[in-house]
């Protein structure tokens, strides 16, 4: 699918080293500040064990994961909203996408400065959180600007506009962002082609050191105390470690590294899961001696809409679809087995898909 996250952070957070932990295509680190003036663009594959469960059942030739597109943002600091560092280059990626992982610097490190010259996560979450206040602050005002224009030709849709607009305008104007708004899921219509910078669904990623892994540091617990009462997530990442993880080349050697530091898995692995089901998404899958794949979906598509994510034939000539549940399938250990359970279903155009479900889609064109 095309829903996408960025990647934001300030200078020197880090955040690269978690971009190539997270996706297929690697990008240059350095510790110089706006060392890149354009954006990283990748593709996660989403993690999901039941893959390989599945195969347990069914021999396949390849398994295929979901996937996610992810960008990397260039670096920021104070002013970029009206060109320091990097500028204004970096928002129109920021503004496509559909939801924002915001990396935060909770190490120390003599030898990688930070910007301000002092590591204060809470201050870099306000820092960034102002510049893109700014920005989206910009937009509302020449919105506003455009629909006056229009109130004065008699248009009464633009009046009802500019109200909620300008509920926008002065959360904005007291430094709070977008999406927390007092205003209702209908009426955030009016801004949706803004794409607001602060609308968008965030969750917070703290990159820490080794040493910092069992137990977090100060500078976590100052993240999770400032966020305490904004409903996000935030998880922790030694991201140089899990760099060097994925680095080795059996999958031994990384799960004996990773349960050096107490860790069943990369936490990258949860920043992915977590940022897959902050976009809304979930998956299905089809099983077959062919290939055994993850689809990927938004929450509430129907049948007919998850077929057409396999190929726009299957959504346009749509008959129905043969639904297993995952659960069922895996403990019960065949189809056959499934149907004679009777738990095998057979679901009409209005079925909503489920997270995990198993698809036979019969169509004809």
């Amino acid at each position: 699918m095309a829903l996408h996250c960025g990647i934001i952070g300030i200078a020197n957070c880090g955040k690269t080293t978690v971009f190539n932990c997270m996706s297929n295509t690697k990008a240059e680190t350095t510790s110089f500040a706006f060392a890149s003036n354009k954006s990283n663009i990748g593709v996660i594959n989403v993690p999901d064990t039941r893959l390989k469960e599945l195969e347990k059942f069914q021999k396949t030739e390849k398994i295929i994961p979901a996937t996610v597109d992810i960008v990397d943002i260039p670096g920021l600091t104070k002013g970029s909203s009206s060109g320091e560092g990097v500028g204004n280059q970096f928002l129109a990626d920021l503004r496509n996408a559909d939801a924002i992982i915001h990396v935060l610097r909770c190490f120390e490190d003599e030898n990688l400065p930070h910007i301000e010259g002092k590591v204060d996560p809470v201050r870099d979450i306000e820092t960034i959180d102002l510049e893109l206040q700014v920005k989206d602050l910009e937009s509302i005002t020449k919105k506003i600007a455009r629909l006056e224009k229009l109130i004065k030709v008699g248009d009464k849709d633009a009046k009802a506009s500019i109200e909620i607009l300008k509920i926008y305008q002065e959360h904005l104007e007291n430094m709070q962002n977008a999406r927390t708004a007092p205003v209702s899921e209908e009426d955030r219509k009016h801004v949706a082609e803004l794409s607001l910078l602060t609308e968008k669904p965030v969750m917070f990623v703290c990159n820490i050191d080794e040493d910092s892994i069992a137990e977090g540091n100060k500078h976590v617990e100052s993240v999770k105390e400032y966020l305490k009462d904004q409903n996000v997530k935030i998880l922790t990442v030694a991201a140089k470690l899990e760099s060097e993880i994925a680095e080795l080349e059996t999958d031994e050697e990384r799960q004996e590294f990773l349960n050096d530091y107490g860790l069943s898995e990369p936490s990258v692995n949860k920043i992915i899961r977590e940022a897959y089901d902050l976009l809304n998404l979930q998956s299905f899958f089809t099983v077959g001696p062919k290939e055994i794949r993850a689809w990927t979906i938004t929450k509430g598509m129907t049948a007919p809409e998850a077929a057409g994510v396999i190929h726009s034939d299957l959504q346009r000539g749509f008959i129905r679809a043969e639904v297993m549940k995952y659960d069922d399938f895996v403990s019960l250990g065949s189809e056959l087995a499934v149907k004679n359970a009777g738990k095998f279903h057979v679901e009409g155009k209005t079925y909503v898909v489920e997270d995990g479900d198993i698809l036979h889609i019969r169509f004809n064109v």
